[in-house]
C-alpha cells in the first residue's frame, strides 16, 4: 500500500502568491481592456464581449513579463484605487482619441449625404446602434478597411504596448496632456472631415447652382423630377471616381491618428 505519510506532494503555488499574481494581471489588463472598449473596430457592438475579454487577456501576457508591476501587497489596500482608476483612464482616453479622429469619416459621409439629398436614406449603424446615413456608414467601413489593410491595428497594439514602457502601472500620471490631446483630436476631426468632404460638396454646390439657373429659366421643369436624379447620379459618380483619392485621405487620417497617440503618451511622460 502507498504510505501517504512519507510521500511528498507536487510543489504548489501558495494561495497568497497566486492572488498577488492575479491582482497584478488584472491591473495590467485594465488599460488594454479599457482601450478595446473605447476604440473603433475593437469596441464596436458587433464584436462580442467574450472576444474582447480573451483579446485583453492575451495581450496582457507579454506585459507581465516585460513591465515591472507594483507590489501585490500594495494592490490589496485602498491606496491602490487611484492606480486602477489611472489605468482605466489611460486606456479609455487612448481609445476615445482614436474614435474621435476616426469620426471624421462618418462626419464627411453625413455632410455629403445631406448635401446630395440622401440624408433620409438611413439605416441602423452596427457600430453604435443609432440611425446614420448610408453614405456615412460606407465611409466608416471604407476607413476600417484601409485601417486593417495597412496593418493599422497592429501599429495601434504596438503603441499600446509601448505605453507600458513609457507609463508603467503605478506611475503618477499628468492628466493635462491627455485632456488637451482629446481637445486637439476634436479639432483635427473637423479638419480631416472637411478635407474629405470638400471635393464632393464643392461639385454638388456648383451642380445645385446650375440646376437653379435651369429651373429658373424653364419653370415648367420639375426640380424634383429633374434635379434630384441628376444630383444622385453625379454624387455616385464622384464617389466612384474619387475612391482612390479618398483612400489616400483615409490613409493620411490613420497616420495622423497613430502619430497623435504616440505624441500623447510621450507628452504625458514628459509632463
Amino acid at each position: 500500500m502507498l504510505d501517504l505519510g512519507t510521500t511528498t506532494g507536487i510543489p504548489a503555488l501558495e494561495i497568497a502568491t497566486l492572488m498577488g499574481v492575479v491582482m497584478q494581471f488584472m491591473l495590467a489588463m485594465l488599460r488594454i481592456g479599457a482601450f478595446l472598449i473605447a476604440s473603433p473596430l475593437f469596441g464596436a457592438r458587433y464584436v462580442p464581449v467574450q472576444v474582447r475579454i480573451v483579446a485583453a487577456a492575451v495581450l496582457t501576457l507579454p506585459v507581465m513579463s516585460l513591465v515591472p508591476m507594483p507590489d501585490p501587497m500594495a494592490l490589496a489596500t485602498l491606496s491602490a484605487v487611484p492606480i486602477f482608476l489611472t489605468e482605466l483612464f489611460i486606456g479609455a482616453s487612448a481609445g476615445m482619441i482614436l474614435s474621435i479622429l476616426f469620426g471624421a469619416a462618418a462626419l464627411a459621409g453625413d455632410r455629403i449625404a445631406n448635401t446630395a439629398g440622401l440624408g433620409l436614406a438611413t439605416q441602423v449603424d452596427p457600430s453604435f446602434g443609432g440611425q446614420t446615413p448610408v453614405v456615412a456608414q460606407i465611409f466608416t467601413l471604407f476607413l476600417l478597411a484601409v485601417f486593417l489593410g495597412e496593418d493599422g491595428h497592429l501599429e495601434v497594439i504596438r503603441i499600446l504596448m509601448d505605453s507600458y514602457r513609457i507609463l508603467p502601472p503605478g506611475t503618477v500620471l499628468s492628466f493635462g496632456p491627455i485632456l488637451w490631446a482629446g481637445v486637439e483630436a476634436g479639432g483635427a476631426m473637423f479638419m480631416a472631415g472637411f478635407k474629405l468632404l470638400m471635393p464632393v460638396v464643392a461639385v454638388l454646390l456648383l451642380l445645385n447652382l446650375v440646376i437653379g439657373v435651369i429651373t429658373r429659366s424653364a419653370p415648367q421643369l420639375n426640380i424634383f423630377s429633374f434635379g434630384f436624379p441628376l444630383t444622385m447620379m453625379v454624387t455616385i459618380g464622384l464617389l466612384f471616381l474619387g475612391a482612390p483619392v479618398l483612400a489616400d485621405g483615409m490613409l493620411a487620417l490613420i497616420q495622423e491618428s497613430l502619430d497623435r497617440l504616440t505624441v500623447t503618451f510621450g507628452g504625458v511622460n514628459d509632463g
